[in-house]
């Protein structure tokens, strides 16, 4: 196999192919890339670890087509270091030689002949805007959970109904919900799918900004897949297995008490307020008339207070949060105006997002915030 590549081309494509390689692969074989070159002048890169693959092409002057295995991180490093010239790739016996300027390197090979087969994209589900989907992702994971001991929480929940997307995810200390819309392959397509987070914040990350994003859903047929296709890149992911839980009904369905505060300041006095929260310590949040008061620490502790204007409508009610969880469902919300809609201070507090100060709140993303109980 011999090819020459831009350099920037080649650094892009087995960065992004590279990217899903396990840290401890269950077999030597699944740390390596796939390059295969052929004739009509295409490279395919492709990894796999029997969970999530990913492939990529790239257009290149093939002088020699051919198929060779290579460790995808060292070649990642190499490609990325190489100087801005023309690649040159060529095979011999079991090493690889890359040229570039005056650089040169020698990689061994590895048996390509035990490498996997990859899936096949599942068929064409729909396809949805990139820029969309970048952000309802960013806004859903955030309360995904991290912990790998509860695999059913470290997923998404998608529902699709014809043109609507709803995206799921908690940890069990909160919720987020965010709506979108596609373009199915059928107005009346309906699937129900749990996506890996990672994966989806991959996808999002490195597929978002190539307008529209194909997406397919493989269920009921012996392997569950979802995959994703953009700029001539696809990855699929097998789904993760059982039931999640019914988490819409936690969102209450009135809500007596509301308050309404920039978001913007709201973040930055949480932000410095917080400075002086030890480990799981929270922050309260104390709504007036007029205003909410955030502060933290007591005792012989650092204590911090803030003061900033809000609109209140209902009784008074003060509420602790964590203030990462707090953070994140702000920093989520993407609005000028946080409406945190109250039942009972013990009670889990919905945010949404809004405009303006006396607008309608938005029904398309959802965050609740399970608080944190305080001695008054």
């Amino acid at each position: 196999m011999k090819f020459r590549v831009e350099r920037d081309v080649l650094a892009d494509a087995v960065t992004w192919t590279a990217r899903t390689l396990p840290t401890r692969p269950p077999a030597p074989v699944l740390a390596g890339v796939r390059i295969e070159a052929d004739a009509v002048g295409t490279i395919g890169l492709s990894s796999f670890d029997y969970e999530v693959s990913a492939r990529s092409e790239i257009p290149a002057e093939v002088s020699e087509p051919g198929t060779v295995l290579v460790s995808g991180r060292l070649l990642a490093e190499i490609s990325r270091s190489l100087p801005a010239k023309p690649v040159d790739f060529a095979v011999e016996g079991n090493k690889v030689i890359v040229t570039c300027g005056a650089s040169r390197f020698t990689l061994l090979t590895m048996p390509v002949e035990d490498y996997p087969a990859l899936p096949t994209m599942p068929e064409l589900s729909g396809t949805v805007s990139g820029d969309e989907l970048t952000h309802a992702v960013a806004q859903v994971t955030v309360a995904a959970s991290r912990d790998d001991t509860l695999p059913l929480l470290t997923g998404v929940r998608v529902e699709i109904e014809g043109e609507r997307i709803t995206m799921l995810a908690t940890d069990r200390y909160r919720l987020a919900l965010r709506e979108l819309t596609w373009t199915p392959v059928t107005p009346d397509y309906s699937a129900v799918a749990l996506v890996r987070a990672r994966t989806l914040n991959d996808v999002a990350k490195s597929l978002g900004s190539s307008g529209l994003v194909n997406v397919g859903l493989s269920t009921g047929s012996g392997v569950d897949l979802v995959g994703f296709e953009a700029g001539g890149r696809h990855t699929t992911s097998q789904l993760v297995d059982g039931d999640y839980p019914a988490v819409r009904r936690l969102f209450p369905d009135e809500t007596p008490i509301h308050a309404v505060v920039p978001t913007a300041p709201l973040i930055d006095a949480a932000k410095r307020v917080a400075l002086v929260a030890e480990r799981n310590t929270p922050i309260r949040l104390s709504f007036t008339d007029g205003q909410v008061v955030l502060d933290a620490g007591q005792g012989d502790d650092a204590q911090a207070s803030e003061a900033l204007e809000a609109v209140l409508v209902g009784e008074e009610i003060s509420v602790a949060f964590n203030p990462s969880f707090l953070l994140d469902g702000l920093g989520a919300l993407g609005t000028d105006f946080v409406r945190l809609s109250f039942t009972h201070p013990n009670k889990p507090v919905e945010f949404t997002g809004q405009e303006s100060l006396d607008g309608e709140d938005s029904s398309h993303y959802r965050y609740l915030l399970v608080p944190i109980r305080f001695a008054s």
